[in-house]
C-alpha cells in the first residue's frame, strides 16, 4: 500500500504526458494501437517486433506488453530498440530521397521559369535598343534582366513555393539523418519528445477545431464569391484590410481581414499551423486563452500592418503568430510542462517563418506577423507568471467569460465578412 502510494506521488511530480497513466491501459499479452485508436493484438513479442520493423506507414502509435499496466511509445521498450532503429533509419532515408526528388524538380522548374523570364527581358531590351538606336552594353543588359526577375511576381511566388515545399523539407530531412547518425541509432533521447507529441495528438481541442471551422466557412464563401480557389481579389477588396479605406473610417475591416485568405495555399498553410499551435495552447493554457490570444494578436498585427504597409492584408497569420509567440514565452515560464526538445521546435518555427517572410517579402505581411508575435509574447508574459509546477494552469470564471466574449467577437467578425461579401 505504501509502495503504491509512493509510486503515485512520484508520478504526480511528472508532467501529465510523462506519467505512466498518460496512455490507455494495456491489453492482454502483446499488441499495438494505431493512430485512430484501434487495437491490434499480437500472438507473441516476435510478431510485435516484426510489426514495428515493417511499419513503413508509421501506423504503430503505441504498444503494450505484459510488464506494463499502460501502453507506451515503442521507443520506450528496450527489447524493441533494434527494429525501431531499423525502421527509423529507413524512414529517414526515404524522407531524404523524397526531399531530394522534390528539391531537384522544383529547382529545375524555378530555373526554367527564371530562364524564360530572363529571355523575355533580353528581348525587351533588344527591342528598346533598336527603337532608340543605342547600344546599352552588357552591364546595362544584365542589370535590366536582374531587375525584371526581382520585380516579377511570378518568379517571386515560384521562389517562395521552392522554399516552402522543397528547400525547407530537404533541410529538415537532412537534419533527421544527421541526428540519427549523431545518436548512433539510439532512440532513448527521443522518448520525452515522442511521448509529448503522441499524448498531445490524442487530446481534444474543441475550440481550436471550432476556429478552424469558422475560417473554413469564410474561405468557402470567398470561393463562391470570387468563383476561384487559387487566389481572391474581389472579396479582399470588399472586406480585407485595404489600408486607405481602413484609415478612412472602415475600422471594422481590422476584425474581418483575419477571417479571410488570399488563396488556397495561404489557407492550407494557416490551417495546418492553426491545428498544431491551437491544440498545444488549448491543452496547456486552457481554452479561454485560445480565442483571447488570437483576437488580441490579430488586431495588433493588423494595426501594425496598417501603419507600416500600404498593400491590402488578409489572413489569420497575425493571430497564429500570436499563438506561436504566446507558446514561446508560456513554455519558457512553465518549463516543467513540456520537454526542451519540443520548445526548440517552436523556435525553429519562428526562424522558418522569418525566412519565408524574407524570401516572400512582397507577398507576405511581415508587419502583421511581427506585430502578432510580439502581442502573443506580451500576453503570456503579463497573464502567466513563472512557475516550476508540472500542473497546467487552472481557469477561473473570469477566464471563461472573457474567452466566450472573444469567441463571440470572432464569430461575429466571420459573419460580418460573409454578409459584406454577399452585399
Amino acid at each position: 500500500m505504501n509502495e503504491a502510494k509512493a509510486d503515485g506521488d512520484e508520478q504526480h511530480h511528472l508532467a501529465v504526458w510523462a506519467r505512466e497513466g498518460a496512455f490507455p491501459k494495456s491489453g492482454e499479452g502483446y499488441g499495438w494501437v494505431d493512430r485512430k485508436g484501434r487495437r491490434h493484438a499480437c500472438s507473441s513479442f516476435g510478431e510485435l517486433s516484426e510489426t514495428v520493423r515493417e511499419d513503413s506507414a508509421s501506423a504503430v502509435n503505441l504498444v503494450w506488453t505484459p510488464d506494463s499496466a499502460h501502453c507506451r511509445v515503442p521507443e520506450e521498450i528496450e527489447a524493441l530498440s533494434e527494429p525501431i532503429r531499423q525502421v527509423r533509419q529507413r524512414w529517414a532515408a526515404d524522407d531524404l530521397a523524397d526531399a531530394c526528388y522534390r528539391l531537384r524538380n522544383f529547382g529545375i522548374g524555378v530555373a526554367v521559369l527564371a530562364g524564360y523570364m530572363a529571355l523575355q527581358a533580353w528581348k525587351a531590351i533588344q527591342a528598346r535598343e533598336e527603337a532608340s538606336g543605342l547600344d546599352l552594353g552588357l552591364a546595362e543588359h544584365t542589370l535590366f534582366i536582374l531587375k525584371t526577375l526581382r520585380d516579377s511576381t511570378t518568379v517571386g511566388l515560384a521562389l517562395l513555393a521552392f522554399l516552402v515545399f522543397a528547400l525547407i523539407p530537404w533541410y529538415q530531412a537532412r537534419k533527421k539523418v544527421a541526428e540519427f547518425k549523431r545518436l548512433g541509432g539510439s532512440v532513448k533521447p527521443l522518448v520525452p519528445l515522442l511521448r509529448f507529441e503522441t499524448w498531445l495528438e490524442a487530446q481534444k481541442a474543441p475550440v481550436t477545431y471550432g476556429l478552424l471551422g469558422i475560417i473554413s466557412l469564410v474561405f468557402l464563401a470567398q470561393v463562391f464569391h470570387d468563383r476561384s480557389i487559387l487566389g481572391f481579389r474581389e472579396s479582399v477588396e470588399q472586406v480585407g484590410l485595404v489600408k486607405d479605406v481602413y484609415r478612412g473610417g472602415e475600422y471594422w475591416r481590422l476584425f474581418t481581414a483575419p477571417m479571410l485568405h488570399g488563396g488556397l495555399i495561404h489557407f492550407v498553410m494557416n490551417a495546418l499551423a492553426l491545428l498544431y499551435l491551437g491544440k498545444r495552447l488549448e491543452v496547456f493554457a486552457r481554452w479561454p486563452h485560445v480565442p483571447m490570444v488570437f483576437l488580441f494578436s490579430a488586431l495588433v498585427g493588423g494595426e501594425a500592418s496598417a501603419r507600416m504597409l500600404d498593400a491590402p492584408s488578409v489572413g489569420a497569420s497575425g493571430g497564429l503568430m500570436g499563438w506561436l509567440g504566446f507558446l514561446l514565452i508560456f513554455e519558457t515560464l512553465h518549463s516543467a510542462l513540456v520537454p526542451s526538445s519540443a520548445k526548440r521546435r517552436l523556435v525553429g518555427g519562428v526562424l522558418i517563418t522569418a525566412l519565408i517572410g524574407l524570401v516572400g517579402y512582397r507577398f507576405i505581411d511581415n508587419a502583421a506577423h511581427f506585430g502578432g508575435l510580439l502581442a502573443g509574447m506580451a500576453y503570456a508574459a503579463i497573464v502567466f507568471p513563472k512557475s516550476s509546477s508540472v500542473m497546467r494552469p487552472e481557469m477561473n470564471a473570469t477566464d471563461r467569460l472573457v474567452g466566450l466574449v472573444a469567441l463571440a467577437v470572432i464569430v461575429a467578425s466571420a459573419v460580418l465578412a460573409v454578409i459584406r461579401m454577399a452585399g
